[in-house]
């Protein structure tokens, strides 16, 4: 039975990659900061199974205890302060954890291999928000890297890093350049989520508006439950390399819009949306679309959800948690 230990495993991408990994006959342990986490109970409602390990990247003796108790085949790095806006407000813990926290993870892994340096697979969550004020249209590995925020600075740190213990070390290790993956479980704080909830309880008459940023940024978004498949395919190759992740379409945040309110049965939605510049980013990232024919041609991978579809299940999903809400 294959070993895997996930940090970040209560996030989106983690909940998924566990449910993943658990049906193709893995033993997950996931990686959890702290006895009291409130995301705990989530984790364990979600995926029982999974064996829950504390550590904190920020502490590399803990991730060298997680590492002996879980004694994994992989480990996939999700851990990391991920909300963009927060970055700017926290930007030095911001650097830590997204970037410090990949180089202490790297080392653990380093030191706990001993002389098989390709012992453990390693697969860090690298993002388009590396590329920031973008060099060329669409994305791809290639692509020169321009961050346009703290939280993408620390994920050029950690990318490179993974990189430099590649070639340094021998490790198997492999960043995937993810584009913007959303789901369900995506957290409210997120554009999509704030969305598709405001647009659930707008229709069940429990809110009037929203208040949003730049509606004219676009974004290449698929369905998380399709990339961390794409993170798995990663980890099974014989040779480690970096991939880019992305559905090749770009949409602005008006047609989530569009769409998000069309489902509900509103067509005018001006009206319910106010542009407030409190959510505007002090550096925008304008134009994000990716080029991921590396990871269709080498893993063999597709995304089987379209952009509508996605829309649709997540105004969906939160209908279903708004309406116990009606009085």
């Amino acid at each position: 039975m294959p070993r895997a230990l996930i940090t970040g495993v209560t996030g989106q991408d983690g909940m998924y990659l566990s449910r993943l990994l658990l049906s193709k006959g893995y033993e997950v342990f996931g990686l959890v900061r702290g006895q009291n986490n409130p995301k705990l109970d989530v984790i364990r409602a979600w995926a029982p199974e999974v064996r829950v390990v504390t550590g904190d990247l920020l502490d590399q003796s803990s991730l060298l205890r997680a590492l002996d108790v879980a004694r994994p085949d992989e480990v996939y790095n999700l851990g990391a302060i991920s909300f963009v806006a927060y970055s700017w407000d926290n930007a030095q813990l911001t650097s830590q954890v997204t970037g410090l926290g990949v180089l202490n993870m790297l080392e653990a892994i380093r030191l706990y291999a001993h002389d098989d340096a390709s012992k453990v697979r390693f697969y860090q969550a690298s993002s388009s928000e590396m590329f920031g004020r973008v060099q060329e249209v669409p994305q791809r590995e290639t692509t020169l890297l321009w961050p346009r925020s703290p939280y993408g600075v620390a994920k050029v740190y950690g990318h490179y890093m993974t990189i430099n213990y590649r070639e340094s070390y021998g490790m198997h290790a492999s960043s995937g350049i993810l584009f913007n993956h959303e789901s369900p479980l995506r957290g409210p704080e997120f554009v999509t989520r704030k969305i598709s909830r405001a647009v659930a309880r707008i229709s069940l008459g429990l809110q009037d508006r929203v208040s949003l940023g730049n509606l004219d940024a676009k974004r290449d978004w698929g369905f998380a439950g399709d990339y961390v498949d794409a993170m798995w395919r990663m980890l099974q190759q014989d040779e480690a390399s970096d991939y880019v992740v992305s559905t090749g379409e770009t949409h602005p945040v008006r047609e989530y819009l569009d769409i998000a309110f069309n489902h509900v049965g509103i067509s005018d939605w001006e009206k319910h949306v106010h542009q407030d510049p409190q959510f505007l980013r002090p550096a925008e990232v304008d134009l994000l679309i990716g080029d991921s024919a590396k990871a269709r041609e080498q893993l063999g991978w597709t995304p089987s959800v379209s952009f509508k579809h996605l829309v649709e299940m997540m105004v969906d999903a939160d209908l279903d948690r708004e309406k116990p809400n009606v009085k």
